[in-house]
């Protein structure tokens, strides 16, 4: 089952966006430490400037934050994201190491901005994004458009394993 997305989380997980783009760089690098330092296995998936890549996931993030009001227009590049994914060896459980990097970098770059409030959006979204990617990975029929949005409130489970202690 898809998470739901409600007109709130869009509404945190765009305005935080808008903090973290000035700093996209630092962002980015930020995010693939944490990455590293959580799963450090997972630097065999990355042939090259991680700098590069860090470009890649912020293009990525801004596609997918601009678009959550209009899911539907995501979901094709979100698709095909975890098409590529799959071809490069990642695993389900690389999903959710790196939604707790994301979650992790997110804290630290929002500051005082990051409230309860708009991290547990941020994992609401990613959980979407992530279970659409997997669908595709595994050629399922499961998608982000079939996914509502409502004003119903929930708690992330992400979100506490991303801000549990460094390991």
């Amino acid at each position: 089952m898809l998470p739901t997305v409600t007109p709130q989380d869009i509404t945190l997980v765009q305005g935080s966006f808008a903090l973290v783009e000035p700093i996209a760089e630092q962002a980015g690098a930020l995010f693939y430490a944490r990455l590293f330092e959580l799963d450090p296995t997972l630097k065999r998936l990355f042939h090259g400037d991680l700098t590069d890549q860090s470009r890649k996931l912020m293009h990525m993030l801004t596609v997918a934050v601009h678009g959550l009001d209009r899911l539907e227009t995501i979901v094709p590049a979100v698709r095909a994201l975890g098409k590529r994914h799959a071809g490069y060896g990642v695993s389900a459980r690389d999903f959710e190491t790196v939604g707790a990097a994301l979650l992790w970098t997110l804290e630290r770059g929002l500051g005082s901005h990051a409230t309860p409030a708009v991290l547990d959006a941020w994992a609401t979204v990613y959980g979407l994004l992530t279970q659409t990617m997997l669908d595709a990975m595994n050629m399922g029929t499961t998608t982000a458009s079939t996914a509502s949005i409502t004003d119903t409130s929930r708690q992330s489970p992400l979100r506490s394993a991303a801000l549990s202690p460094s390991i």
